[in-house]
């Protein structure tokens, strides 16, 4: 089946939609039972997509786990309620005190914070590796390394890391190494992670799938292998979702093919016009060769989206202040993947990083190209640099 047909039909059997189109909302904490003998069968098959409890799932959430599988490839998926919870259970699945992560030196902020600050408490040692290391991370391999984290590209700076070459060096290990890859910026149609040596996906679902600003939820998906250890680790932390909240992440896959084709044209669009200007140093957008890992990009995925990011050749805090607040369409946010444009100024940079060095001194914008006019979005962007222009 085709990437855009398999988009509308994923999640749709018959025994969650009973021939309606969208799977219903079933909201459910107790599931009751007429004999010993279901209730039985339900314990026994609780591991499977039998309703049990409410906090193990309903239809509603079976079917989203059903198209996220069948979307990303996976055998098994857990729903989280937001993407934070499902990065930081998908990590405490697999470690345990004493063992050894490598985490990319450009992940997610709160990413980088549950190392620092939880896996340290809990005595897991982390290991920060520069994001384009590739298949030499194998010298960064210690014999209690149980888990290599992944995030491509990378959170605001945009490097698109070669995934096939580190799963190949960490499946090639004599011990049990799981890889995880934040696959948020490919959404589940633009980067295949378990055809490239992926053990377990994670989506901040709040992104791209629910795709309009109005919902929290996250997702990790999962191998033969792994899907066991995580389904299981997931339950035990309480970990659940809202149908009502799934059903919007459900609804919202219907449209993404559609939304990120926009997305990407316009991006594009726009990143090239930027490229042009004077007041820009470099453009970070996967899809263009001045963003490292460019050719990873080429080679791995199948599409792009509206995040990118691209550099001042110079700014104050004076001048960043005057490009940012002027905006008409842009509006500054956190979060992405919604409908509407946003942006972000980021300065420090420097200290967000422990393993490899920012080589830029210039302030970082990072755009979300929604889905509005790209002239009115460059007419927005071309008044923000005569205001910083005005401040330097």
């Amino acid at each position: 089946m085709k990437k855009n047909s398999k988009i509308v039909n994923a999640g749709r059997q018959s025994k969650w939609t009973q021939g309606i189109v969208n799977p219903p909302v079933y909201r459910a904490s107790t599931v009751v039972f007429d004999t010993v003998a279901e209730m039985k069968h339900a314990s026994a098959n609780k591991a499977k997509q039998v309703p049990f409890y409410g906090r193990r799932g309903t239809p509603t959430t079976f079917a989203f786990a059903d198209a996220m599988n069948e979307l990303e490839g996976g055998v098994g998926c857990y729903v989280y309620p937001c993407g934070t919870a499902a990065i930081t259970s998908a990590i405490l699945a697999f470690v345990k005190s004493g063992d050894h992560l490598l985490m990319v030196d450009t992940a997610y902020e709160p990413t980088r914070d549950f190392c620092q600050k939880t896996l340290a408490k809990f005595g897991v040692e982390v290991t920060f590796y520069d994001p384009m290391i590739g298949k030499a991370i194998g010298k960064l391999i210690q014999t209690n390394t149980k888990v290599i984290f992944l995030e491509s590209p990378g959170s605001l700076t945009m490097e698109v890391q070669d995934v096939p070459g580190i799963c190949a060096v960490a499946h090639a290990q004599p011990q049990d190494i799981t890889v995880i890859l934040d696959n948020t910026w490919a959404s589940p149609i633009n980067f295949q992670p378990f055809a490239h040596g992926v053990d377990v996906s994670v989506q901040a679902a709040t992104k791209y799938i629910v795709g309009h600003s109005d919902v929290m939820l996250g997702t990790a998906t999962a191998n033969k292998k792994a899907w066991p250890i995580l389904r299981e680790n997931s339950y035990l932390l309480g970990q659940c979702a809202s149908p009502d909240d799934i059903y919007l992440a459900m609804r919202g896959i219907r449209t993404l093919g559609v939304r990120l084709k926009q997305h990407q044209q316009s991006s594009l669009q726009i990143a090239k016009w930027l490229a042009e200007r004077p007041e820009v140093k470099t453009v970070l957008h996967p899809a263009l060769s001045s963003c490292p890992g460019h050719e990873f990009f080429e080679r791995d995925f199948e599409g792009g989206n509206g995040l990118f990011s691209f550099v001042l050749n110079k700014s104050n805090d004076k001048a960043l202040t005057a490009l940012l607040d002027g905006m008409h369409h842009f509006k500054m946010g956190f979060s992405w993947g919604g409908f509407e444009s946003l942006i972000l100024g980021i300065t420090g940079l420097k200290n967000m990083r422990s393993a490899t060095e920012w080589p830029h001194q210039g302030a970082l914008i990072r755009l979300h190209i929604g889905l509005e006019d790209v002239e009115d979005l460059i007419a927005d962007l071309e008044q923000g640099f005569k205001r910083l222009n005005a401040h330097l």
